[in-house]
């Protein structure tokens, strides 16, 4: 895999982040803190997680170590105290993940990556897993969502995303 193939997987990654950050602002903003799912995360603890990590991989990939934590992610949780504290969270955790993808060279996406999973992988796959990550808990936040009476946005409605997170084809330039 190289940069090319990369870039046009982040680019659809990104119209799923944009459908993700409709999610986490349809969050009622006195829910941050609820426990919508018993012995779950709360929303603000989720979304911590999944930009976290997110950002930790990201930047991990390109300097060759992913270090990422639970720790990590509560401490991160922590500094959230508002809805608009997590909106602003996930939107900077993009910004600096999407700078860190789109910095990869080919030599870094075909290179080992160390992580605190026990296994090193390809830059490439590293990517690969923020996918599966992402989607996995953006179904957690659904399942938040529908707890609290809330309607999630149709996961293919990529068209009503923010304008910087449309596909390409559909964006006005």
């Amino acid at each position: 895999m190289d940069k090319a193939q990369v870039g046009g997987q982040w680019d659809h990654f990104r119209t799923i982040h944009g459908i993700t950050m409709r999610a986490i602002q349809a969050i009622p903003k006195d829910k941050v803190d609820a426990k919508p799912v018993k012995d779950m995360r709360t929303p603000k603890e989720l979304v911590a997680h999944m930009y976290s990590s997110m950002r930790s991989i990201t930047e991990g990939t390109a300097k060759g170590e992913i270090q990422w934590s639970e720790e990590n992610d509560k401490a991160e949780a922590a500094k959230l105290k508002t809805h608009d504290d997590l909106v602003r969270y996930a939107s900077e955790a993009w910004k600096a993940a999407d700078k860190a993808v789109r910095s990869l060279s080919d030599a870094q996406i075909a290179a080992t990556v160390k992580t605190p999973w026990g296994e090193s992988f390809p830059g490439h796959v590293c990517v690969n897993i923020i996918y599966d990550e992402h989607l996995h808990h953006r179904g957690q936040l659904y399942a938040y969502l529908r707890q609290m009476g809330v309607e999630p946005p149709f996961m293919w409605d990529f068209e009503h995303n923010a304008t910087e997170f449309q596909p390409k084809a559909a964006q006005k330039v």
